[in-house]
């Protein structure tokens, strides 16, 4: 089939602490992997207090960002060059191939985001300091 219809409460939560080489430790909804997608990897994230994804890079994949519910302080940008800036319900942002990128929820309820990242590579990410 050329085309797929999801809702999202159809998609099942995955729980990354029980991936031991997968951090961070947080629920995700993989949808990508439900609607079935090859060219692109999409991803809702569920943050408590104080959870982050560290700041990090990848080496070929560019990453896409929407915060659909909390507070979030986002750090960006590359080694020696970060700069940190407040995300939150409606905001965009994106890192590219090589750029550093991490954020944290600084929310009191549950922070969501939505992620899409392509090419859908299997990297679990770099340090955004070691790359030339």
């Amino acid at each position: 089939m050329d085309y797929k219809v999801i809702d999202i409460d159809d998609v099942p939560i995955t729980d990354l602490s029980e991936i031991e080489e997968v951090p961070p430790d947080l629920d995700i909804r993989p949808v990508g992997d439900q609607l079935g997608l090859s060219e692109m990897r999409v991803t809702v994230w569920y943050f408590d207090p104080n959870e982050e994804i560290q700041y990090h890079a990848h080496r070929e994949q560019e990453e896409l960002y929407f915060v659909l519910e909390g507070q979030f302080s986002l750090k960006l940008g590359r080694s020696g060059e970060e700069e940190f800036a407040d995300a939150g319900p409606g905001t965009f942002w994106v890192a590219k191939p090589e750029v550093g990128h991490g954020h944290r929820y600084v929310g009191e309820d549950e922070g969501i985001v939505l992620s899409i990242g392509a090419p859908p590579v299997e990297d679990p990410g770099l340090d955004p300091h070691s790359i030339d």
